[in-house]
């Protein structure tokens, strides 16, 4: 797990070899008000869908990030990058083998980044209001359950956001979107326990072909990322 004595200052020039994932953290609690002309116009019009002006800034400020971090890789003009979106919606950039991805929740954002390996990210600040018992059967796999339900009542709300966090990383590292319900895998459901892919039902040799890995992002946050193929080194930086 990255603690926050793991999260380094990026260096000027980014080397991100075949066998390593690089892992950004930023702060939105104070978004700027010119990253919007870094948004393409599907960008925009995203982020208009907003009802509340915090959230429609943070999005913005999220996605900045993403196209001027991409861009130093690429030694491109932020501005200038195109995405695509793949059949259930995760963007990529057509003409690159770079893979990425981007999760902002509350005022945390994280974006991972590979050379060739299919990579997922999330991010959730714990809320123990949304932990509730009929949100975790409604959406977990019974044995995630079972297994929270056996944790103490103060445990409960850290463990669930644990256990969601490493299901969303795994779901957006596929790219399955809605197609693949979080009740249909199983991974190791709490904080303390080493993050793992158990079993994913119709398919049992596909838990093997992926490895999870926790992120310490800051107090009242819970944030996991998922790697095709073996655990790889992950270098975590601040970005923002």
């Amino acid at each position: 797990m990255a603690t926050d004595a793991d999260w380094l200052p990026p260096p000027r020039t980014l080397n991100l070899a075949p066998d390593t994932v690089h892992v950004w953290r930023f702060s939105l609690a104070a978004p700027g008000t010119t990253h919007e002309r870094l948004l393409d116009a599907a960008g925009r019009e995203r982020a208009a869908r907003f009802h509340r002006e915090s959230d429609r800034a943070r999005f913005i400020a999220a996605h900045a990030y993403l196209r001027q971090t991409l861009a130093r890789y690429l030694d491109a003009d932020p501005a200038t990058l195109v995405f695509a979106r793949g059949a259930h919606g995760k963007p990529y950039l057509p003409d690159h083998p770079l893979q990425f991805n981007l999760a902002h929740s509350g005022d945390r954002a994280l974006l991972a980044v590979a050379r060739t390996r299919a990579v997922g990210v999330d991010v959730e600040a714990i809320r123990a209001e949304v932990a509730q018992e009929a949100v975790a059967e409604r959406y977990l796999a019974p044995a995630e359950v079972r297994a929270l339900r056996g944790l103490p009542s103060g445990e409960q709300a850290g463990a669930f956001f644990a256990c969601w966090t490493r299901k969303e990383a795994y779901v957006k590292a596929r790219g399955a979107g809605l197609a693949l319900p979080l009740s249909s895998f199983d991974v190791s459901p709490q904080p303390g326990e080493s993050p793992r892919l158990l079993a994913v039902r119709g398919d049992d040799a596909e838990a093997a072909h992926w490895s999870l890995a926790a992120l310490s992002v800051g107090a009242g946050y819970a944030a996991a990322l998922a790697v095709e193929g073996e655990l790889p080194e992950i270098v975590c930086y601040d970005g923002a």
